[in-house]
């Protein structure tokens, strides 16, 4: 079915899922709730709130906090920061990221930008966010903000059946870069939206989509202090998604294999 993503009117769509997931009419919310949860085998015993009533509409559900210290933060410097598993991982090798078994985008595609020099061949981390996970992002690492980006794109899903036959299809999708200054050098960490994934926030801006742009959008936080520690919230997302992060070559190399299963919070390197 890969073919009908093509097709569809991928933003429209989305704008439709934004506007339903904040209705808030007790039995829609509820229903939709209770069938999404038995639908995706989501364990709300984590959840803050375990009963779905308690929720004030789907996104609130959806970007539902956890129980105090359910995800202890690992001493190492640099965790995952999401509940997800692991797309791809490793090396950058001349500025080429690896998608899937045969397909890769740069890191200039990525970033609608030259890469610094120093990410070009780092190394990568991409770790996809199902409907069932726990859906706000953590920082990974100690941080300062140093620019932010929006970029217009396509909405494909990225589920590992479109990300194995789209061709660069996180280059293509909109996508939010945020560059951060770290102990390691500059990293740069993206936030790939996809079809139905009804917006994207940050903690420092609050909601960048929707509206869904038509240009590209810089932010310069250079002279604005925005600081992130290990840990702290760095976004959220409404319904599953991905992020990518970039690190610089002087990195230590990600510790992660395709397929594997990450909490928010433990140590990838």
């Amino acid at each position: 079915m890969i073919f009908l993503q093509y097709i569809l009117p991928q933003h429209f769509l989305s704008k439709l899922m934004f506007r339903f997931a904040k209705i808030e009419t007790l039995w829609i919310k509820n229903t939709c709730t209770r069938w999404f949860v038995n639908k995706y085998n989501v364990n709300l015993a984590e959840a803050e709130l375990e009963n779905i009533e308690d929720y004030i509409n789907f996104n609130d559900f959806f970007t539902r906090a956890l129980k105090p210290n359910l995800r202890p933060i690992s001493e190492s410097k640099l965790i995952s920061p999401v509940d997800g598993v692991v797309s791809q991982a490793g090396k950058i090798q001349d500025s080429q990221i690896l998608q899937a078994k045969g397909r890769q985008y740069s890191t200039s595609e990525l970033l609608a930008d030259k890469a610094s020099e120093e990410l070009e061949n780092g190394s990568f981390a991409t770790i996809y966010l199902s409907p069932k996970d726990y859906h706000r992002i953590h920082m990974p690492c100690d941080g300062t903000l140093v620019a932010m980006k929006y970029i217009p794109g396509d909405l494909f899903s990225v589920n590992q059946k479109t990300v194995r036959h789209v061709e660069k299809v996180f280059a293509r999708n909109e996508r939010l870069v945020c560059l951060f200054k770290t102990e390691f050098g500059e990293m740069a960490f993206v936030l790939v939206g996809a079809i139905f994934v009804g917006s994207m926030q940050t903690s420092w801006h609050g909601q960048i989509t929707p509206p869904y742009g038509k240009k590209i959008i810089n932010f310069n936080y250079k002279d604005k202090e925005v600081r992130l520690s290990k840990g702290d919230e760095l976004g959220r997302f409404n319904m599953g998604s991905t992020v990518i992060m970039l690190l610089p070559e002087r990195s230590t190399e990600i510790n992660l294999i395709e397929g594997q299963e990450l909490k928010m919070g433990q140590a990838i390197i």
